[in-house]
């Protein structure tokens, strides 16, 4: 990679490690906003994804590094909308998930035969928002219903 690639590919992680710390917080916020029934499993559920969002958030920033770059001290946008219904959070989540994915797919095209390392770790990242795309997608149908959610 030359430095206009690296630097692109820098500019890039650090958009994948803002959008990620925007999912810590908005996945903390939907957990702390959740009632009824079934609020045990779905709070569960949103704390595994916080987490899960702060560790891909930490594997970009040390890529930045390794890249010799400097990781972004700035979060993705967040924006409260005021719904808090389960229906609602989970249409969030897909939305930003959308958004996460789309900044990895722009990693990916960036480095694609230019960084094993880059590549595999944007092939590896695309693959896990997009079993995460399908469950959150899941959560959103119907019980009984096979055709995916908002197709």
């Amino acid at each position: 990679m030359n430095n206009t690639e690296k630097k692109q590919a820098i500019g890039t992680l650090n958009e994948i490690m803002e959008l990620e710390l925007a999912g810590v917080v908005r996945y903390t916020h939907y957990s702390l906003m959740v009632f009824g029934y079934n609020r045990i499993p779905i709070v569960a559920w949103l704390k595994d994804n916080a987490s899960e969002g702060l560790a891909h958030a930490h594997k970009a920033g040390e890529l930045v590094t390794m890249l010799g770059g400097h990781p972004s001290l700035k979060i993705g946008t967040l924006l409260e909308t005021e719904k808090h219904n389960i229906g609602d959070i989970l249409r969030e989540s897909l939305e930003h998930e959308k958004i996460t994915g789309a900044a990895y797919y722009k990693l990916l095209k960036l480095v694609e035969g230019k960084s094993v390392a880059l590549e595999e770790y944007a092939r590896e990242m695309i693959y896990l928002e997009e079993l995460h795309l399908d469950e959150v997608n899941k959560m959103l149908r119907t019980p009984g219903e096979i055709k995916p959610f908002n197709v």
